[in-house]
């Protein structure tokens, strides 16, 4: 066998698989590949900018959290390499139920570069090339690989776009614009015109991050300590960190004389000027945003974050915009505890070309280019989440599509990442888009803790899960199933220092003996509340339990109920969610559908059902009439038999965690 870095007759570098791009997408994307056996080859404009967090170096929050522990749980790399960079942790809504339970790191800029970089240089198969991609190669609307700017071609079977905000990008600072993919980097100038030439349809979408100051010129004593969580606090299930001091954040506001200044100098922001036409994220607004859409509002929130334990740069976070730099220094300095706080790097917005993602398949493969798979920003996200999440897909797709097999397809009910996948190609983007947990149905089944019990075993099917990490969350499970049995067997007995107990933590007394689960289901008592209601005996026998399994205890306990009716409503919905759409079937041929709804199925070719019910203009009434035309196919043996195999290990049905 040839290596990776093999010339073929024609004296092309040969690979099964192309990543161009090493940011988040990237790396995941390319690490998944090469980690399944296949000649790899990342390619990137910038050896030195390999996993750079450009905006907060920030992982996880609220929708993001539960991203990065199921590109964990899968077998990807960020909350492993979050885990090592990290200088603060929190869990956030610890006070809310565990569905918007999520972790949030503050992570060492440079040290999360460093580690990503290690890793993908260590890593066997996979090889990192320096180049810009000018043209991809395409042949009977099949990849067969590209050509690099400085003339070199790369031939492949798959190639992977994750090209973030680099395709025409512009920086735009006040009325100053000029070329670049970020500051202080050039742009992919020829990539866009070889895409729209292959029949994909690109968008324009605009990005945004505030100034940075440094950190010895700001006065904490005007600010709210916003410090992270004691304890052992981390993103992957494989491996723990070491413990490590935690670096303080602070909580601050804009001030009436901030908004001032903003609105005096609103003439000069790009967005009043149209120096940006594209579309920016609604959810992560600059703060000329702000104050022209809440003129009403007397202050925002900005937090002042560290982006290193080794550098005094802080990042502020709420403060985004592009306006002249004079501006912002009077904007800093008119946000209290930031009085004297010299500016470091001009905050700026960046405008660059996004694939429409209605042009890709539930695989993200282009519906145009065979073999042609693409994610992260250039996908119409921001995040740095979302974008690892799309490049593991992609990269594992991608690794699938050269062996022949069919694509993991995770759905709504599996993952944050089936949502996240399934609302960009389904429902499209008008704005970069952002994951929240109010985007998953079926939240309370995907939680933060519970990600590897959903997806470690279509993690090891697809061999980046090993066998001992697979069988340690067996294990665990397996504990978790035994002391579940046993706080059934246990009961608190009413009556003396149990009706204390309990009047003292404000429920009601008993008036006969319950299960300690029972007990356990009163919001009102913990478990260590539990503990204290018990016999000696019995509490022994659930002291020694580990916290992990007293979490999940806990939350069986408070929460079966909504749980079991999530399940019920997913099994409802899931032979018309999976029955699978022939790929020729000609939606305007269909009669009693509408107008709109033939040109929209046409269109976006939906896979199934599920996804076409799912498409603005397609109604109920018009998914009935196609759920009838199926009937008939299915009838006259023509297909639509409805029976689509679940996704995960390709070909067979997805193992679970209990039977992997």
């Amino acid at each position: 066998m040839r290596s990776a870095a093999a010339m073929d007759v024609r004296g092309e570098n040969s690979y099964d698989v192309v990543v161009v791009g090493g940011g988040h997408a990237g790396c995941e994307a390319a690490l998944a590949a090469a980690r399944m056996g296949l000649r790899t080859a990342l390619v990137t404009l910038n050896i030195d900018k390999i996993a750079l967090m450009p905006c907060n170096p920030a992982v996880g929050g609220v929708g993001k959290g539960q991203l990065t522990r199921e590109i964990d749980a899968l077998g990807g790399e960020q909350g492993r390499n979050t885990d090592r960079a990290f200088i603060q942790i929190k869990m956030l809504n610890t006070s809310k139920g565990p569905a918007v339970r999520a972790l949030r790191a503050q992570a060492d800029k440079r040290l999360y570069e460093d580690w990503m970089k290690a890793t993908l240089f260590r890593t066997p198969g996979l090889h990192i090339l320096q180049g810009e991609a000018a043209a991809l190669d395409v042949s009977r609307e099949t990849i067969r690989g590209l050509r690099l700017v400085d003339g070199r071609r790369l031939s492949a079977r798959a190639v992977v776009l994750a090209t973030g905000t680099f395709l025409r990008g512009k920086v735009v600072v006040g009325d100053r614009v000029y070329a670049a993919g970020r500051v202080g980097e050039l742009p992919a100038t020829e990539l866009s015109a070889s895409l729209e030439a292959a029949g994909i349809e690109l968008g324009r979408f605009q990005s945004a991050t505030p100034p940075r100051i440094d950190g010895r010129t700001i006065d904490p004593s005007k600010m709210q300590l916003q410090p992270g969580d004691s304890g052992d606090l981390c993103f992957s299930h494989w491996e723990k960190p070491r413990r490590r001091s935690q670096v303080p954040c602070y909580l601050t506001y804009t001030s009436p004389r901030t908004h001032e200044v903003v609105a005096r100098n609103l003439h000069l922001s790009p967005l009043k000027s149209g120096s940006v036409s594209g579309r920016g994220p609604r959810y992560c607004p600059s703060i000329d945003r702000k104050i022209i859409n809440f003129p009403e509002r007397e202050r925002h929130p900005v937090f002042v974050e560290p982006e290193g334990g080794r550098t005094y740069e802080m990042y502020l976070q709420g403060l985004t915009t592009s306006l002249p730099v004079f501006v912002q220094e009077e904007i800093i300095r008119t946000t209290p505890g930031l009085e004297q706080a010299r500016l470091v790097r001009p905050g700026y917005a960046v405008e660059y070309d996004y694939i429409v993602p209605q042009g890709l398949t539930l695989a993200l493969e282009s519906k145009a280019v065979r073999g042609l798979f693409s994610a992260g920003q250039v996908n119409g996200t921001s995040g740095y989440e979302e974008a690892a999440a799309q490049g593991l897909l992609a990269g594992i797709n991608a690794a699938l599509y050269v062996k022949g097999e069919p694509p993991l397809i995770l759905r709504r009910d599996q993952a944050y990442i089936g949502v996240l996948i399934d609302d960009l190609v389904t429902k499209g983007v008008d704005e970069p888009y952002r994951m929240f947990t109010s985007r998953a149905e079926y939240r309370l089944i995907l939680r933060h803790d519970n990600a590897a019990e959903r997806l470690a075993g279509i993690g090891h099917a697809l061999g980046l899960i090993s066998e001992e990490q697979l069988a340690r969350v067996q294990e665990n499970q397996a504990r978790i199933e035994e002391a579940a049995e046993l706080l059934t067997s246990l009961s608190v007995r009413p009556g003396g220092e149990t009706t204390a107990i309990l009047a003292a933590l404000g429920t009601t007394p008993l008036s006969e003996a319950q299960s300690a689960a029972q007990i356990l289901r009163r919001p009102q008592v913990s478990f260590d509340d539990l503990l204290a209601l018990l016999e000696p005996a019995d509490r022994e026998k659930l002291a020694v339990l580990s916290p992990e399994v007293v979490e999940q205890l806990t939350i069986r306990a408070r929460y079966d109920g909504y749980i079991q009716r999530q399940l019920v409503e997913i099994k409802r919905h899931q032979a018309t969610e999976s029955r699978r759409i022939p790929e020729g079937i000609d939606y305007h041929t269909l009669e009693g559908i509408t107008i709109e709804a033939k040109d929209k199925l046409s269109r976006l070719r939906p896979a199934t059902l599920g996804q076409a019910s799912r498409i603005a203009g397609v109604s109920p009434a018009d998914i009935s009439v196609l759920l009838l035309h199926l009937h008939r196919l299915e009838r006259a043996g023509g297909g639509g038999d409805g029976s689509m195999p679940e996704s995960g290990t390709p070909g067979r049905p997805i193992p679970t965690t209990s039977d992997a």
